[in-house]
């Protein structure tokens, strides 16, 4: 691994001790139809995720989303819906409703059990600070959803 993907130094460790991590890198090595990322290192895969404060201010909100940010987006609900799907046997599945100014929704759900629900603001910024916090984020969103599904098992059946 060159230092140029490499995010800071130990990334390779996050992602290895990162269940969540591991499921992102998994769906979006899943939705690589044409193994465009079969080379790539895990951390530079996920070096698109990880956006610092001031190149979010950079980055302009006038617009249509960009298809790589939508991507972006919906690979990080799917990964919620997969560690679910692993932790509790349910189906789970993701809709994201996106307008064209980046404002929207992103649910995972089960069933008749919404597991998630994140309301989207200024989508075309959508990053956080680092691997660390991607992951920390990615599973308060999966145990929300775990604690979900477990009290309500029966409304997340078909």
């Amino acid at each position: 691994m060159t230092t140029e993907n490499n995010l800071n130094g130990t990334a390779a460790s996050v992602v290895s001790t990162s269940p969540f991590l591991k499921t992102l890198v998994l769906q979006i090595r899943g939705q690589d139809a044409y193994g465009v990322y079969r080379s790539w290192s895990d951390d530079l895969l996920l070096k698109a995720f990880v956006v610092s404060k001031q190149k979010k201010r950079e980055i302009s909100i006038e617009g249509e989303v960009d298809p790589v940010t939508q991507a972006r987006i919906m690979s990080f609900f799917r990964a919620v819906a997969a560690r679910i799907e692993q932790e509790t046997g349910l189906i789970s599945q993701v809709v994201i409703d996106l307008s064209h100014e980046g404002f929207g929704w992103a649910l995972v759900f089960s069933g008749r059990l919404l597991l998630t629900v994140k309301t989207l603001r200024d989508a075309h910024r959508f990053g956080f600070d680092s691997l660390e916090k991607l992951a920390e984020e990615g599973e308060k969103f999966v145990e929300k959803g775990l604690d979900l599904a477990k009290r309500y098992r029966e409304v997340s059946k078909l």
